[in-house]
């Protein structure tokens, strides 16, 4: 009996952490399955609650460590990263999901179940926000990612950012879990658990179907360009060979253009310009946007002695070249280039568009800061390395719902891609798909007012609030006060249940 009381057990153990691990495999990083990462933690949580704390602790670490796997070679073969880092960023993920899982644990345990139900959602958004603020890769591991094709949901981050999302992401399980744990002993309060939950979902979805309903305003048509050859995985030298790159790219730009494209988009990094001496490769774009009354946006790589720059040159006609400086670098790749500062906006009749470039749209600034400006359209050079240009590439589209612009976003190695300020995909192709990949696509470019951007993180210091409250309850709940009463409340239901079983005088 007992041998099979312990294989059960650790078929259980087994089961769960193998479910709740593939979850995350699969429903999270760079191509995810959205709809797993909903159901994720379920068997875990489960498990907990009816487990002892330090199993159910290993177990949440193990699920992080496996789950993270899909990651693996991202990070050791095409960010070179020594495999200790990936340990290292994972493990400490693995504590944090455990002491969510662990607070959620003894909250329910202790009858604290609406406490319960905020529990992981408050520790792990708390971790997501710390992470961002401290990280020189922002929010890009936010589990808010996984859901950038589910529409409906994605239109939370208009109000809350990537916190709500990731807050309501794990509400859920957490709410599916202890109604599960507690239906055997009263239905009442299982339904009311479990209904919040499917409420808050409920309601978050209606919000944005209504807002997927609403018009779009303004639409221009946007061009994109970038070559796939192998030289678009370089930076050009400086002079000759920049000024015959450029003229190859002005070629394209002059058909789109005649197409009808108003803004046209390449890539970050095409080549290096030097100061004072940007005067042919300027001369070359500023050309074709005179001519076909088209804005122009091109990387280069700057340098003013003995400062350079990630640089967006953008050619407006009847003006003056413009400059836009990249202010998040990726290290340790451009650890030698000098951040920017400053925003350009680019006004424009009844509109304004605006310019960032690649990593930029990793983090809240500066795409906050060009919403607050009013502008409708981003113009975003970009540089991906292949195998993450889906994931990477369309973590921008979270700041256009966020901040309400729509976004036109060139990159190499990586995709073509037009999105709204909904989140919508209006257009997007691969790279490499021809030596000279384009894309031509209306997109709306009316600014559209957000609570995110008027009110910014508020929804990650409610989940730090909310994580303060629940460790207060926790504390409470071990006040010896309230232990007898829970002992009283314990001994009454079993005599209660006793005299039931054998009633006086039967």
């Amino acid at each position: 009996m007992v041998f099979t009381l312990s294989f059960r057990r650790v078929m259980e153990t087994v089961l769960a952490t193998v479910a709740t691990a593939a979850m995350f495999y699969f429903g999270n990083g760079l191509e995810p399955w959205w709809p797993l990462m909903w159901f994720a933690p379920l068997p875990l949580l489960l498990f907990a609650l009816r487990s002892k704390w330090w199993t159910a602790a290993v177990m949440a670490v193990a699920v992080m460590i496996l789950g993270s796997l899909n990651m693996w070679s991202y990070f050791t073969k095409t960010l070179g990263m020594p495999g200790s880092a990936w340990v290292g960023i994972f493990l400490a993920a693995g504590v944090v999901f455990a002491a969510g899982v662990l607070l959620f644990r003894v909250l329910v345990l202790r009858g604290a179940l609406w406490s319960g139900v905020l529990a992981l959602p408050a520790v792990w958004v708390t971790s997501e926000y710390v992470r961002n603020v401290t990280s020189p890769h922002g929010s890009a591991g936010s589990l808010a990612y996984s859901q950038l094709k589910f529409l409906p949901f994605l239109q939370l981050a208009s109000i809350t950012g990537p916190w709500g999302m990731t807050f309501v992401l794990l509400l859920f399980p957490a709410a599916i879990a202890i109604a599960l744990h507690v239906r055997q002993n009263s239905w009442k309060r299982a339904l009311q658990v479990a209904g919040a939950g499917v409420g808050v979902v409920a309601a978050v979805l209606l919000f944005g179907a209504a807002r997927l309903s609403l018009p779009q305003k303004q639409m221009v048509k946007v061009g994109l360009i970038t070559s796939g050859e192998k030289l678009n995985d370089t930076v050009t030298d400086p002079g000759v060979d920049t000024e015959r790159l450029f003229r190859d790219y002005a070629r394209e730009a002059e058909r789109l253009a005649t197409d009808g494209a108003q803004a046209i988009v390449m890539p970050e990094k095409l080549g290096v310009t030097l100061e004072g001496k940007a005067a042919g490769t300027d001369a070359v774009m500023q050309s074709v946007s005179a001519e076909k009354l088209a804005t122009i946006v091109a990387g280069v790589v700057h340098v003013a002695a003995p400062v350079k720059y990630n640089e967006a040159r953008i050619y407006v006609p009847g003006s003056v070249v413009q400059r836009y400086d990249k202010e998040h670098m990726l290290p340790p790749f451009e650890s030698n280039l000098k951040p920017g500062t400053t925003l350009t906006v680019l006004p424009r009749p009844q509109q304004r568009w605006g310019v960032a470039i690649c990593k930029d749209m990793d983090f809240a600034s500066p795409a906050r800061l060009y919403g607050r400006a009013g502008v409708g359209l981003m113009l975003v050079p970009g540089w991906d390395f292949v195998v993450d240009g889906s994931w990477h590439g369309h973590i921008a589209v979270m700041r256009g719902v966020e901040d309400g612009f729509s976004i036109a976003r060139a990159a190499k190695d990586g995709f073509l891609t037009v999105s709204d300020n909904r989140g919508r995909i209006m257009g997007e192709v691969s790279s490499s798909s021809a030596p000279f990949a384009t894309l031509l696509v209306d997109v709306p470019a009316a600014h559209s007012w957000t609570v995110y951007q008027l009110l910014g993180d508020w929804f990650a210091w409610v989940a730090i609030a909310l994580l303060v409250f629940a460790m207060m309850q926790m504390v409470r709940l071990r006040d010896p006060a309230h232990i007898r009463d829970s002992e009283l409340v314990r001994r009454l239901s079993i005599s209660q249940t006793y005299h039931r079983l054998f009633p006086v005088g039967a």
